[in-house]
């Protein structure tokens, strides 16, 4: 795992312990229905950070005879596995925790300071992971969005924690929303509320989360800008007439399958085709270091057979 990555899954899991632990004690003293759907999601969280951890050490497991491009995708599967636990750990259950509160309302009797000082504590806390994370990903995100940055990442760990805290501190506000209003009004029902509103939007967070899982899952191609390095390494390598083909895919996060149809001489010997494709090869890593596995095919490129196999580099991936 990316050690900006690795950072900010720690800084969220310590946080997300600590958190659920005192929203725990809380919801036990108020018995708040907001306070329980936090606790929840903030259990799932760590849980979910620990999951990261775990696809992150097993995916550096070395290649075997039934997998032998290594293991590198189990990150994007326990990355896919997160968003099921956010789902209907902490979506599904905050949602029925809200409806059954608000048909069954009861304010808030016993204690009703702690539930406030609970949560303010819990979004100076959730604000500091999700800085955590922010500063990891600005490291790579460059000037692209932050929108663009989530959905063209290749690595998932950053990704699932800026989307996690993201929906956290915005639970942590509903949650408190739901809890003033009803220590205001003494009424049970925004309570119950604000405890759906967490819930929709754990529901709305994991459904965008896997999908993104899903297409790094399925498989995609390199970065737009990784593959016009690539290509720009092989069409510059003297012995290289042109680029017929290409295709790239990430087999994980850091590592980039690369094959491609190069066009030669006609009159060249099978040494100078060899050093010519060794030649590319060795350009290709300069370029694009988390090119590991490149399988070039030498060809002879005819004009008027095929005039419309120029690759073209694609536009960045839209999942």
């Amino acid at each position: 795992m990316a050690g900006g990555g690795n950072k900010a899954v720690v800084a969220a899991l310590l946080a997300n312990t600590g958190i659920a632990v005192t929203k725990f004690a809380a919801w036990a003293l108020t018995q708040s229905a907001s306070m329980l759907a936090e606790a929840i999601h903030s259990l799932a969280d760590a849980g979910n950070q620990v999951l990261l951890l775990v696809g992150g050490q097993r995916a550096k497991r070395e290649a075997d005879e039934l997998h032998q491009f290594g293991f590198g995708r189990e990150r994007y599967v326990y990355s896919f596995i997160v968003s099921i636990v956010l789902f209907s750990v902490g979506g599904l259950f905050a949602l029925y925790e809200g409806y059954h509160k608000v048909h069954d309302p009861h304010g808030i009797d016993n204690w009703k300071w702690v539930p406030i000082a609970v949560l303010v504590v819990a979004i100076v806390m959730e604000s500091l992971s999700f800085r955590t994370a922010i500063v990891e990903a600005n490291k790579l995100r460059g000037h692209v969005s932050w929108v663009k940055f989530v959905r063209n990442a290749r690595a998932p760990e950053l990704p699932v924690i800026l989307l996690e805290d993201f929906a956290a501190l915005t639970g942590l506000v509903l949650a408190l929303i739901g809890v003033v209003l009803t220590l205001v009004t003494g009424n049970g029902v925004f309570d119950g509320l604000g405890s759906m509103a967490i819930g929709a939007l754990l529901v709305c967070v994991a459904v965008f989360l896997a999908i993104e899982m899903k297409s790094l899952l399925l498989g995609e191609s390199a970065t737009r800008e990784s593959q016009a390095r690539i290509v720009a390494a092989i069409e510059n390598t003297p012995g290289v007439q042109r680029l017929i083909h290409i295709k790239t895919l990430h087999l994980g996060p850091e590592e980039v399958l690369v094959a491609a149809k190069l066009g030669v001489e006609p009159t060249a010997d099978a040494a100078v085709v060899a050093e010519t494709i060794d030649a590319a090869e060795r350009a290709v890593r300069a370029a694009e270091p988390m090119s590991q596995h490149i399988y070039l095919e030498p060809d002879i490129f005819h004009e008027h057979h095929v005039p419309d196999e120029r690759p073209a580099v694609p536009e960045a991936p839209s999942h």
